[in-house]
């Protein structure tokens, strides 16, 4: 068993690797191709966005891929309030607030390492109401 000194490090660890990556598809040092974006994705990947639309990794990765053909100029976004939970071995809820111009939407991505690397399972973003 795991000293916990040691757990609360390693899980501070991965909460500050996971805080860096969000949000996700919005950090140009971790990618801004399709490539780039297959890789971060886990195969089984979904998104639900603010709409309650659910979305597949492909039509995804089509969007992100056209976004990105002919960049904009994103509007400024906040991200807080981070918090993590493992719910399984080497797989993490990281849940936050986003505030993105007026908009303030709160976000879930589920997270796998699978060795070095990071893979975004399924991301989930609800509007909150004011």
């Amino acid at each position: 068993m795991e000293p916990d000194l040691i757990k609360q490090q390693r899980h501070a660890e991965v909460l500050r690797q996971l805080m860096r990556r969000e949000p996700i598809f919005h950090r140009p040092e971790f990618g801004t191709t399709r490539a780039d974006f297959e890789n971060m994705t886990d195969p089984a990947f979904c998104e639900v966005g603010a709409s309650g639309r659910r979305y597949s990794r492909e039509y995804v990765l089509d969007i992100l891929e056209q976004r990105h053909a002919r960049p904009i100029e994103d509007e400024m976004l906040k991200a807080s309030d981070f918090h993590c939970l493992e719910i399984a071995p080497d797989n993490y809820l990281l849940t936050y607030t986003l505030l993105q111009g007026e908009r303030l939407t709160r976000r879930s991505t589920i997270w796998r390492r699978q060795g070095p690397a990071w893979k975004i399972v399924y991301h989930q973003g609800t509007v909150v109401q004011t």
